[in-house]
């Protein structure tokens, strides 16, 4: 088990995020799910938990009335290349919202990051002038292009 777990309560939704979720991760899968009692607070036999896993990271998807997430907290993906970066962004903010800068808000109100591990490596590139046409070119963008990245890094207009 491990020590910390992200816990995300939804409004009735828990099961099919946590399905959507699982559907969009290769390595991952839906441990748990329990139901409310007659005890409450939601209606007897209505999913109270989903405890799912992505990529070996466990979560537990809550459903209670009246809450909602905001975009303080976000789950970040790493992603090695362009494909894997177009992939999770389409699937995770279909019926979403596209941000900037490689943030997304998915249907259900979750805050993502979609990353690729090339961004943190020319941003702390040593020449802080490289590092800037990176920043410069990352912020310029909705969905982050590897491409556009180093293009950037090599001085490259577009």
């Amino acid at each position: 088990m491990q020590k910390v777990t992200t816990f995300l309560t939804y409004d009735g939704t828990a099961e099919e995020a946590a399905q959507l979720y699982t559907s969009v991760f290769e390595s991952s899968r839906i441990v748990d799910t329990n139901y409310y009692g007659d005890a409450g607070p939601e209606e007897a036999g209505s999913v109270m938990t989903v405890t799912f896993e992505l990529e070996g990271q466990e979560f537990i998807a809550l459903n209670a009335s009246g809450f909602s997430f905001a975009q303080g907290i976000s789950l970040m993906v790493s992603c090695e290349t362009q494909e894997e970066v177009d992939n999770f962004w389409e699937k995770l903010s279909d019926g979403g919202e596209q941000g900037p800068c490689g943030w997304l808000t998915d249907r259900f109100g979750v805050s993502w990051q979609i990353v690729p591990r090339v961004l943190g490596e020319l941003i702390s590139d040593p020449d802080r002038e490289k590092a800037g046409r990176v920043m410069s070119a990352m912020l310029g963008m909705r969905k982050i292009e590897i491409r556009g990245l180093e293009e950037a890094a090599e001085g490259v207009r577009a």
